[in-house]
């Protein structure tokens, strides 16, 4: 696992026993083909030290936030900053930053505080495969 010194790429920091959350970080990480991408829970050390200078409260666990040189993205605009990043097919999703915004989070708001109901919630965070250890930070 790297440190935040070692990587100026972009970051996802998702909440680590979410199912919803955790299968989207599985999905992220198949289809991002040049391996752009790193991951940190955000009940992680690691997150709450990198969001420590930043208005994002690293507790907010109902927000994915995407930071990416020293810029910090939650909500509907963290997932339109990662489909554009993810390039094509999944970058065609950028279409919804037409929606305003805040019709964008009203949905995913509802989605996020229905998470557990829906989806499920793990016990305990997420460990990495061996595969995945060096795309996780921390």
């Amino acid at each position: 696992m790297e440190s935040s010194k070692d990587y100026n790429g972009p970051i996802i920091l998702f909440d680590g026993i979410c199912n919803l959350c955790n299968s989207s970080v599985d999905r992220v990480i198949r289809w991002d083909r040049k391996k752009v991408f790193r991951f940190a829970s955000l009940q992680s050390e690691f997150a709450k030290n990198l969001l420590n200078n930043t208005s994002v409260n690293p507790r907010d666990l109902d927000s994915i936030v995407y930071f990416h040189q020293g810029k910090v993205k939650q909500k509907s605009n963290a997932v339109m900053a990662i489909v554009l990043k993810l390039g094509f097919p999944y970058s065609l999703l950028y279409v919804f930053k037409l929606v305003p915004r805040f019709l964008r989070n009203y949905v995913y708001d509802i989605v996020a505080r229905n998470r557990y109901q829906w989806f499920g919630e793990k016990e305990t965070c997420r460990i990495p495969t061996e595969e995945e250890k060096s795309l996780f930070m921390g």
